[in-house]
């Protein structure tokens, strides 16, 4: 029949789920690994869909990461909306290195996102900007020269908790956790 043409979906929310799907490629197969593809067949979506919404499988990567930074960055400053205390402090970040598997999944696209940035200045100005973010808000419980000593004990101690065949006690975490926390004789906080 004349005039006919193929019937449009309204899926206003495609491009969001393309974005999930590369994160969620990215995980299983990290940087290496991702294709237009298994992103397609991963947000369930015709492959048109994912070169439609981003040019380029790096554009779509960055756009991927920046997405994954954005919410990460707003779960990172919810987990300490109700830190009152010192022990609530050293609790939530106990937490963040022990968390389970959503904490995994987390720690794995953190660490995918950092060896990228070491070839893309791009991604790498996005590490910094999350970087900065994250230091900020830990700072308004311990003054900027902790939170940037604790950001970098934070990222090797989930780094570790990835890469290890038995898991680290709390009390272990906790330890080191607290230590972090404690101002360096003769400095400023």
């Amino acid at each position: 029949m004349a005039g006919e043409g193929r019937v449009r979906r309204h899926d206003p929310e495609r491009r969001t789920r393309i974005l999930d799907a590369a994160l969620d490629v990215l995980v299983t197969d990290g940087t290496a690994g991702i294709t237009h593809r298994k992103v397609a067949a991963r947000a369930d979506v015709p492959l048109g869909s994912v070169t439609y919404h981003f040019s380029s499988l790096a554009e779509l990567q960055a756009q991927a990461f920046a997405w994954y930074v954005e919410q990460r960055t707003a779960e990172f400053e919810e987990l300490f909306t109700k830190v009152e205390a010192h022990q609530d402090l050293v609790e939530v970040l106990v937490e963040l290195v022990q968390g389970g598997p959503s904490r995994r999944r987390s720690a794995v696209l953190g660490f995918e996102l950092h060896l990228a940035a070491l070839r893309d200045p791009t991604l790498r100005a996005l590490t910094q900007k999350w970087t900065k973010d994250s230091r900020a808000v830990l700072a308004r419980f311990t003054g900027p020269e902790i939170a940037g000593r604790l950001d970098a004990l934070l990222e090797g101690l989930i780094m570790h908790a990835l890469l290890a065949t038995e898991p680290e006690p709390r009390e272990a975490t906790r330890a080191a956790i607290v230590q972090a926390l404690t101002p360096v004789a003769g400095r400023e906080t």
